[in-house]
C-alpha cells in the first residue's frame, strides 16, 4: 500500500505508474480515492471541532451549576446532547469513509523502482548477467521424472492415488538429495549471518492481505475451512507477519532471517499443473531469506540478496542467470524484483529457481511494520528472495550432474548430508 500523500499531492505519478503496469482498469481508483480522502479529511475536521466544542460546553454546564444557575445549565445540557448525536453520526461516517478509502488503497499498486523495464508480461523480462558456463553434453539427458523414476526415485502414481494431480512422493536416494539441499541451504544462510527460523506453517486473513494482493491470494492460497486459517505459498508469508503491528528499535536493525516451510499453492489458471513431472505443483518445501531494514537501506540489500541465490547454485555447479522483471511481472507490491533462472542442459534453455522481491513500506503499511526514532515512528521496508526451493532447485542439481551412465553425481558440498555417497546409480 502506497503513502495517501502521494495520491493528495502528485496524483499524475501515481496514474502513471499503474499505467507503466499495464492496469488501467485501476485509473479511476485515484480520482476516487482523492474525492473520498477530501471528504474524509472534512469530515475528521468537523468531528473534532464539534468535540472540542462539547468538552468547552460540559466544562460550562459545571461552572453554571456550581453558580445556582439551574435552567441556563440545563438548556446547554440540551445543547450537549444533541451535539453528541451528531458526533456519533460523524463518527461512524468517518469509520466508513476510512474503510472505503483503505480497501481501495490496497488495490493501488506499489510505485516502481525507476531502472524497472517496462513490458506487459513475463515475455519482456530483461537478462542481465549469467553466472557459470551453460553446458549441453553429447549425450542425451531424459526428461526429469524420468530420471527420477530411473533411481526409484519418484512415484507419482501412488500420489494421484492419495492426493490427486500436483502431488508426489519422492523416493530412495532423491528424495534424500532433496533434504540435503534444504540441509546445506539452511546452513550456507546461516554462515551468511541470517537467524534460522521455523514459522507457523498456517497463518490469519489479515496477514495473508498485509503481504499480497486481493488478487494473489485468491490465486495462491488454500483456506482452511470454517476457520480464518489459510496454509502459506511462502515462508515469507509467516515471516514478514510475525513483525505486524510492531514498533522496532532502530538499533536492532535489521533483522536478517532464513526460515524453512512447506508450501502450498493452488497454481491454477494459464501455467497449470505439471502432469508427469514435478516442476509446477501443489506443494514444495522451500528456505527462504527475509529482511526488514531501514529505508535507505533496501537496495544495498536487495543486492546482497539475489547474489546469495546465485552463489548457492553456483557451489552446486548449476549455471544460473539473473532476470529483472518487467513492469507487467511485478506483482502489485513489489516496487522491484528478479529471477534466478537455472540452466536445463536438457531443454537448453534458462528456468526459474528463485525470486527476490524489494517490496520498500508496502507490505509495511499494511500490516503496521514500524521503527521510532528521534522524530517519531516511520514505515520500515521488506525484502524477501529463494535461497532453495524444491523439487525446483532438485531438479536443476539432477540435470546438471546427469552423466552419460545414467547416474547422477552429486556435489560436494551436498556429500556430507548424503552420508559421504558421491553419486546416485541408475537402478
Amino acid at each position: 500500500m502506497i503513502d495517501i500523500n502521494l495520491i493528495r499531492e502528485n496524483k499524475d505519478l501515481v496514474k502513471e505508474n499503474i499505467k507503466k503496469k499495464f492496469q488501467d482498469k485501476k485509473l479511476p481508483l485515484v480520482d476516487e480515492i482523492y474525492d473520498l480522502d477530501i471528504e474524509y479529511r472534512d469530515t475528521k475536521k468537523k468531528m473534532d471541532e464539534s468535540r472540542a466544542e462539547k468538552n468547552r460546553l460540559s466544562s460550562e454546564i459545571g461552572t453554571l451549576m456550581r453558580e445556582k444557575k439551574i435552567d441556563e445549565a440545563n438548556q446547554i445540557k440540551e445543547k450537549v446532547a444533541a451535539m453528541g448525536d451528531e458526533i456519533d453520526k460523524l463518527t461512524k461516517k468517518e469509520e466508513e469513509l476510512a474503510k472505503t478509502i483503505k480497501e481501495k488503497m490496497m488495490m493501488i499498486p506499489n510505485i516502481i523502482a525507476p531502472d524497472v523495464p517496462i513490458g506487459e508480461d513475463d515475455t519482456h523480462n530483461v537478462e542481465e548477467q549469467r553466472f557459470g558456463e551453460p553446458v549441453v553434453p553429447k549425450y542425451e539427458i531424459p526428461y526429469h521424472a524420468d530420471i527420477f523414476e530411473s533411481v526409484n526415485g519418484l512415484d507419482k502414481e501412488a500420489s494421484g492415488r492419495t492426493s490427486g494431480e500436483g502431488f508426489y512422493y519422492l523416493m530412495g536416494d532423491i528424495a534424500r538429495l532433496h533434504s540435503a539441499m534444504i540441509a546445506y541451504a539452511r546452513d550456507y544462510m546461516i554462515n551468511a549471518g541470517f537467524t534460522y527460523c521455523l514459522p507457523p506453517f498456517m497463518i490469519r486473513s489479515d496477514v495473508v492481505t498485509g503481504v499480497m494482493s486481493f488478487e494473489e491470494m485468491d490465486a495462491m492460497m488454500y483456506k482452511i475451512e470454517g476457520e480464518d486459517l489459510y496454509l502459506i505459498g511462502t515462508s515469507e508469508h509467516s515471516m514478514i507477519g510475525k513483525f505486524k503491528d510492531q514498533v522496532l528499535k532502530p538499533e536492532n536493525l535489521p533483522y536478517t532471517l532464513t526460515s524453512y516451510s512447506p508450501c502450498f499453492r493452488k497454481e491454477g489458471g494459464a501455467h497449470g499443473l505439471e502432469e508427469r513431472g514435478v516442476y509446477r505443483v501443489h506443494q514444495f518445501e522451500k528456505q527462504e531469506m527475509v529482511v526488514i531494514c531501514e529505508p535507505d537501506q533496501s537496495n544495498d540489500w536487495y543486492e546482497k540478496m539475489w547474489k546469495l541465490t546465485v552463489d548457492f547454485f553456483r557451489s552446486l555447479d548449476v549455471p544460473v542467470r539473473k532476470l529483472v522483471c518487467c513492469s507487467g511481472d511485478l506483482a502489485d507490491l513489489k516496487y522491484k524484483s528478479c529471477d534466478v533462472e537455472a540452466w536445463s542442459p536438457r531443454q537448453q534453455k534458462y528456468f526459474e529457481v528463485g525470486s527476490c522481491s524489494n517490496l520498500t513500506d508496502a507490505q509495511a503499511r499494511r500490516l503496521g511494520i514500524r521503527a521510532k526514532g528521534e522524530n517519531g515512528t516511520y514505515y520500515l521496508h521488506t525484502l524477501n528472495n529463494t535461497v532453495v526451493a524444491s523439487p525446483r532447485g532438485l531438479i536443476a542439481v539432477v540435470e546438471n550432474n546427469y552423466q552419460e551412465d545414467g547416474s547422477i553425481l552429486i556435489p560436494k558440498v551436498l556429500q556430507p548430508y548424503m552420508g559421504g555417497m558421491k553419486k546416485i546409480a541408475k537402478k
